[in-house]
């Protein structure tokens, strides 16, 4: 069996803070709506507050930047492109991230988007590897 890449290795930890992130904001969720609504079809349960939110909310804000971060760490992995800056990308991606999703529960704004700057810019660095 081959070993994972560090990039790779960033993006699989990176998919289990998202699996943490989806249990978190389910039970927040949970806690303000209780189970029966959650079970429901949810037409009328209102939004969620307070760090349940902002949970919820940052768990979409990873699905939406994991996808990226994914298909780049994909393609220079099939494009057999590895270095020292595509792994600090995959490294500033993965601890930005982690950090975005703590500060976000935990409410502290203007931190929380630097460390959403520092994960884009780990993005970013993978980005300009490959063209």
């Amino acid at each position: 069996m081959n070993e994972l890449s560090l990039e790779l290795t960033f993006l699989l930890w990176s998919v289990v803070i998202t699996f943490i992130q989806l249990i978190i904001s389910l039970l927040g969720a949970t806690q303000q709506h209780g189970l029966t609504t959650l079970a429901g079809n949810r037409e009328d349960m209102g939004s969620t507050s307070g760090w349940a939110g902002r949970a919820q909310r940052g768990h979409r804000n990873m699905l939406e930047n994991l996808i990226p971060f994914a298909i780049l760490v994909i393609v220079a992995h099939i494009a057999g492109i590895s270095n020292e800056i595509t792994v600090l990308g995959a490294q500033l991606f993965f601890w930005g991230r982690l950090a975005y999703s703590l500060i976000y529960v935990v409410g502290i704004a203007w931190l929380r988007t630097v460390a959403f700057l520092v994960s884009i810019l780990g993005s970013i660095l993978i980005f300009l590897q490959l063209i």
